[in-house]
């Protein structure tokens, strides 16, 4: 299997929605998916089913037994942990293709000890919130990285459909109808 521009990876999610939410932000970037159990739903066919998630099919996942399985996945690839309580924000960093970006469970984010271990990136915010949603935080790191790794992405095309590096507009292309 080919190394995707990004891997996105959820540490113990609990909410199914937020995990949708993040796959079809996956299908559509070229980004692949690792669930890391345990996990607060279900991920058979007829869970999938039943949420209205008919695209999940083509979502590229990678399901991690247990926090072990994915750090051996994870072995000498880049991993980047993101919470709100991290010192850096996620602009500050240089992505690179094929970089791990890990996020943790929604009711209580990344453990203190992981944090502690490597390095970690946060969505600066005001406010008196804790944090925001799980899907709302990958995408904005998502499309930083893209913007990074991929910035042609945001050009807006010429008369030819080709992107014109001239124009200040921006412009995403809607992905194709998945079959």
């Amino acid at each position: 299997m080919d190394d995707p521009v990004l891997h996105i990876a959820l540490l113990e999610p609990e909410i199914g929605p937020n995990a949708g939410s993040i796959g079809r932000l996956c299908l559509g970037v070229g980004a692949r998916l690792h669930l890391v159990h345990p996990l607060g739903f279900q991920t058979d066919e007829k869970a999938v089913r039943r949420a209205g998630l008919d695209y999940w099919k083509h979502v590229d996942v990678v399901e991690h037994a247990a926090q072990d399985a994915f750090w051996a996945w994870a072995e000498g690839r880049r991993v980047h942990l993101f919470s709100a309580r991290a010192p850096r924000p996620y602009t500050a960093l240089t992505y690179r293709r094929g970089d791990v970006l890990l996020f943790g469970r929604e009711s209580v984010g990344l453990p203190a000890e992981l944090l502690a271990r490597h390095p970690s990136w946060c969505i600066p915010q005001r406010g008196p919130i804790r944090s925001l949603n799980l899907a709302n935080a990958v995408s904005i790191v998502t499309y930083g990285a893209l913007q990074q790794l991929d910035p042609a992405l945001f050009l807006d095309p010429g008369p030819d459909g080709a992107p014109d590096p001239s124009s200040p507009a921006v412009h995403l292309p809607l992905p194709p109808e998945a079959p």
